[in-house]
């Protein structure tokens, strides 16, 4: 019998624990068995201190074991693909490189969390649809890939639910951005979820949890060393988040952009991160075709409207509206005005993160419900020269009061400057 407040003493102290002793405690912890004010604990001291390599496979394993498993490749006869990316701001690429790779004739499934923190969850984006169904039996989800060739949702409760306590839990106690935490709930979920291949969008910069290229590499690493332990192939694309992804950042809002993005008229940074993700799925697929190929499958199946269709086809299995004209929207839009002349040097991704979870865009707690409506449109990226009087952004408010202090956190977002910055691409690196 475990006892979990000595483990949580030597973990703050910098002990490594036993497989056992480790398995136990989250196994525990997904039975009920230990408290959440413990579990908090416990995940502070690895906040602190971190996991070997042993111990965040064996984190992983546990919250793979402390539920059911599927094998999509064995029930659909097909290699399987996966995308996920490690959380940003704006980021609703899952939403759009989905229906383009079921459209190039590749099943895709996957299983999504909600919001951490400052940056939106794929299934608090997919929920502003309405009727919009994210819990799906594992045989309505595994149907579904056979029939659509797509399928997003929540994690079931017999799928890691380890993973699904611990995820609610370290949003609200400030121990989202841990490597191996990280690494763990991740792979979990993808190992559990039975694809055999996944591409990682692993953001970094100021928006994301890793906030250095070093990181975001060691992340990658971890990622990847786990995927290969459970025979997965995984390749990490490292993205730029120093600045918001795309122009939408709210969860209706995002969903039309990423529409916008599956008819071919979606932001061009967007759109640049979500053909890299379809290009390397498609080549990891068993169509066996290259990246390159891959790529340019991607972007025919945009340009001709199949993947608009399969998009349709998709929304609507899962008993959502397709007709975007449904989606909510806020009562109250103000426009966000440049004090000066200049060019975009920066704009904070974190600031708009924030602006947009004041707004109700996110969660504080993880009782708090996600206001689908509000959010903030960002007109104009780094690099964007603006007059005093123009358009940087607009602010979709709840109330007048929101509005009016959404505005002024969004200003503080944005940066100008006489000269234009230096260019900096969307995709930074990839590992693996």
């Amino acid at each position: 019998m475990i006892r979990p407040a000595e483990l949580i003493q030597r973990k703050r102290d910098g002990e490594e624990l036993s497989d056992d002793e480790l398995a136990e405690l989250i196994l525990g912890y997904a039975r009920g068995e230990v408290p959440d004010y413990q579990m908090a604990a416990f995940c502070m001291a690895v906040f602190f201190r971190g996991l070997s390599e042993r111990e965040t496979y064996v984190l992983t394993d546990a919250m793979i074991r402390s539920g059911e498993t599927i094998d999509l490749g064995a029930r659909l006869g097909r290699k399987v693909v996966d995308k996920h990316s490690t959380g940003g701001v704006g980021d609703k690429t899952s939403l759009s490189v989905a229906p383009i790779v079921a459209a190039c004739g590749v099943p895709l499934g996957k299983m999504s969390g909600r919001g951490l923190g400052h940056t939106g969850g794929t299934l608090d984006k997919l929920e502003s649809i309405p009727g919009y169904r994210t819990e799906l039996t594992l045989d309505e989800f595994v149907a579904q890939v056979r029939d659509v060739g797509v399928a997003i949702i929540g994690q079931t409760g017999d799928l890691v639910p380890a993973d699904k306590r611990l995820y609610a839990l370290r949003d609200v106690t400030a121990t989202v951005d841990q490597p191996s935490l990280i690494a763990a709930s991740i792979m979990s979920k993808k190992i559990a979820g039975g694809a055999q291949a996944i591409v990682l969008d692993v953001k970094v910069g100021d928006g994301a949890f890793m906030k250095t290229l070093e990181g975001a590499r060691e992340l990658a690493e971890t990622m990847i060393s786990l995927g290969r332990q459970a025979g997965r192939e995984v390749v990490c694309l490292l993205t730029d988040m120093d600045q918001p992804l795309g122009a939408a950042v709210g969860n209706a809002l995002e969903v039309r952009e990423a529409l916008d993005t599956v008819r071919g008229h979606g932001p061009s940074d967007f759109t640049e991160v979500v053909l890299d993700a379809c290009g390397k799925l498609l080549a990891l697929s068993d169509l066996g075709i290259d990246e390159e190929e891959g790529r340019r499958r991607a972007e025919r199946a945009v340009a001709d409207g199949s993947a608009e269709f399969v998009w349709r086809r998709w929304i609507e299995a899962q008993g959502g509206t397709s007709d975007e004209s449904a989606l909510p929207v806020a009562p109250v839009i103000r426009a966000v005005v440049a004090p000066k002349a200049g060019y975009v040097r920066e704009l904070g991704a974190i600031r708009i993160g924030n602006a947009a979870v004041h707004l109700g865009a996110g969660r504080r707690t993880k009782e708090d419900a996600v206001d689908h409506a509000v959010g903030i449109v960002c007109r104009a990226k780094r690099g964007t020269r603006v007059d005093a009087g123009d358009e940087l952004a607009v602010v979709h408010a709840r109330t007048e009061a929101q509005a009016d202090e959404a505005v002024r956190d969004v200003l503080a977002a944005y940066e100008l400057a006489p000269e234009p910055p230096e260019e900096r691409p969307v995709l930074l690196e990839v590992v693996g």
